[in-house]
């Protein structure tokens, strides 16, 4: 096992269960810990692009929707905690598989420009690593399961265009990371990229579908 995998294992083991205690136990510590992730993103942001206006205030505006989004699937219903919990598994196995799919079957480059170490096999790894998620939350929750492999399928491959967009703004300022606060990862940004994406698209769909997408 590389010592990377293994910062990345660890990183993990302490990251995880707060995140999923402040989803647990709701108000005020979800939306503490919202807002203080909010700002470690915000200031990294900053730091990376040393206060530039032109690319700091549309990442700015970018990472406030997606903590709006997040919050506002929260507060929905007997759902809210279920969905956050679901979109959180989806990211974090699609993450997984792709990592393992681009080290163990590498390829062409998905966009070699924006992330030098990105695979097609990793990007297709991430997509069925999110639609066994889907097949997984149909099977438990009684859902239509055609239905929950295509949603979580697509949210998978969001998932990674969200890693593309971090890396592209990382990519103007000549940056691999964008800090050091997590072994292995990098920074909260680098840690989260595809769970912005994902749960901007997804609040903003449940939001403009009455929240009808809470029932998957």
């Amino acid at each position: 096992m590389s010592i990377e995998l293994k910062l990345r294992i660890l990183s993990a083991i302490i990251l995880v269960p707060p995140v999923i205690a402040a989803i647990h136990f709701g108000a005020p510590y979800f939306e503490v810990m919202v807002c203080i992730g909010g700002a470690i993103l915000i200031y990294e942001i900053c730091s990376v692009s040393s206060g530039q206006l032109s690319w700091s205030i549309p990442a700015i505006i970018y990472v406030l929707v997606a903590l709006l989004a997040l919050l506002f699937l929260h507060s929905q219903n007997q759902y809210g905690a279920v969905t956050l919990y679901c979109l959180f598994v989806l990211v974090w196995t699609s993450d997984t598989v792709a990592y393992f799919f681009g080290r163990a079957i590498g390829g062409p480059k998905l966009a070699p420009r924006l992330s030098p170490n990105k695979t097609w096999s990793g990007f297709f790894g991430a997509v069925i690593g999110a639609a066994l998620v889907g097949i997984a939350i149909a099977y438990y929750n009684n859902f239509n399961y055609f239905t929950c492999f295509l949603v979580s399928a697509c949210l998978g491959a969001i998932s990674q265009c969200g890693d593309l967009i971090e890396s592209f703004y990382k990519r103007q300022f000549d940056k691999k990371d964008m800090s050091n606060l997590i072994p292995g990862h990098g920074g909260l940004s680098d840690r989260v990229d595809g769970l912005l994406a994902v749960a901007s698209v997804y609040g903003l769909a449940q939001f403009f579908s009455g929240g009808t997408l809470s029932t998957w």
